[in-house]
């Protein structure tokens, strides 16, 4: 049975393909290949099987070369579309640093005219007592005046009374000198009745002038009352918006800063009218109340000087990098990114955000070249990967101090500056406190 279907097999691959004989010849001799049905079909199938693997590895690769170069155009449509976000966010980042200057000259000029206006308010409310005390001495001139100029009336009544019942006797009796005398008398008492009348009239022209000065005096310290409180509530507003904005309680806050600074003396130090136990006037009520909400002032200008609102750099950079979890490159997770990044040339200034102390300068794992700053209110702030460091451990710094240069030390792929922002050693995104003070410094 199985030699009669290979039989049958081989001649249906006969029919097919019949067997072959290729012939090689040279000079000496001639031989002969002979091929089987077999044999052809397995090299036609061999054939087939190369021809077919080429032709779909020539596909795949076509077609592999077609994606790479979508995927390279689509690689530089989105780089050139974020490079163009980029320079949108840095162009508009210079426009808030541009306002933030701007609302810090106008921050400082109100501080200055409101030094300004207390020094004249209190220069008004010393001339106001000494017109009060002025007035008060020419209404008892006046009063006394008046007294007097009634007591020559009367005297001189009674004098003209005796004149007319015994002018016949004084004219038979009296000498020539005696009626001379008494004419003399008579002329001069006339005299100092018209000058007493004329010091009257006098007094109540210049009660008149005082009293419109003091009429006066009252609108313009009105006025300076009224510019003082709209400063203070252009002034407090935008700080204690930036602070809250921030996350910071502000009664805290300004509680913590006034036990700090609790001496007294300054251009705004807090002070009461004495009244020597009597009732406040209501000016004196709203220059108290002035003079506190400028105490209040000063002490959020003290408290913003000790938190990170400002910017820890001040060239054109881009921000690379944000706080919150993200991509790692080297391992392909997720992990949580501390703080901002701001990528720069090579040696950009870097400077304190707040005043505080150095408590770290120096090397530190994946942190590179760091330095530390220890803040009030339990804030903390970092600055990692710099290329030289310009401060020391306990140096005390201000906000605005150049305490490092930026560069790529640590684990870091490329120049930049890791920012971060602790409060009480827990990390908090510190662009909260840089958008936080836009348009107020």
């Amino acid at each position: 049975m199985r030699a009669r279907l290979a039989i049958k097999l081989h001649s249906l691959l006969e029919q097919h393909f019949p067997e072959r004989r290729v012939f090689l010849k040279s000079d000496n001799d001639t031989r002969f290949i002979r091929l089987s049905s077999e044999t052809q079909i397995f090299a036609v199938a061999g054939v087939a099987l190369f021809v077919g693997w080429t032709a779909v590895t020539t596909a795949i690769l076509l077609m592999d070369s077609i994606g790479s170069g979508n995927f390279r155009e689509q690689a530089k449509r989105d780089q050139a579309t974020y490079q163009e976000r980029l320079n949108i966010l840095s162009a508009e980042r210079d426009v808030r640093a541009h306002e933030a200057l701007m609302a810090q000259d106008r921050f400082n000029a109100a501080l200055e005219q409101i030094s300004a206006m207390q020094s004249e308010l209190l220069a008004s409310e010393n001339s106001r007592r000494e017109l009060e005390t002025g007035i008060e001495v020419i209404q008892s001139t006046l009063r006394t005046t008046m007294k007097q100029r009634e007591s020559a009336r009367q005297e001189l009544a009674a004098l003209q009374q005796s004149d007319s019942d015994d002018g016949l006797t004084l004219a038979n009796t009296a000498s020539p000198e005696q009626m001379e005398f008494m004419a003399v008398a008579l002329t001069r008492t006339a005299q100092e009745r018209d000058q007493i009348a004329a010091d009257a009239r006098d007094a109540l022209d210049q009660r008149d002038d005082l009293e419109l000065e003091i009429r006066l005096m009252q609108e313009r310290s009105d006025e300076i009352f009224r510019q003082l409180e709209e400063a203070m509530i252009i002034s407090v507003e935008p700080l204690d918006k930036m602070f809250r904005q921030a996350g910071m309680p502000t009664d805290r806050i300004i509680e913590e800063v006034r036990r700090g600074y609790s001496g007294m003396g300054g251009p705004l130090t807090p002070i009461s009218f004495s009244t020597r136990g009597e009732d406040l006037t209501p000016d004196e009520i709203r220059a108290n109340t002035l003079l506190q909400q400028m105490d209040q002032l000063n002490l959020y200008r003290i408290a913003a000087e000790k938190a990170p609102f400002a910017s820890p750099v001040k060239a054109a950079v881009r921000f690379t990098s944000g706080f919150g979890t993200r991509r790692d490159p080297k391992t392909g997770g997720r992990r949580m990114h501390n703080g901002s990044d701001f990528a720069g040339a090579h040696g950009t200034d870097i400077f304190a955000t707040a005043d505080g102390v150095v408590t770290h300068a120096g090397w530190q794992s994946g942190f590179g070249r760091l330095v530390k700053i220890r803040h009030a209110f339990g804030i903390e702030t970092l600055y990692a990967h710099n290329t030289k460091l310009r401060v020391k451990v306990g140096q005390r710094v201000s906000r605005g101090d150049h305490i490092a240069d930026m560069g790529n030390t640590g684990r870091s792929t490329g120049t930049h500056l890791h920012y971060e922002v602790r409060v009480n050693g827990k990390p908090v995104n510190p662009m909260t406190y840089i958008k936080a003070a836009r348009n107020v410094f």
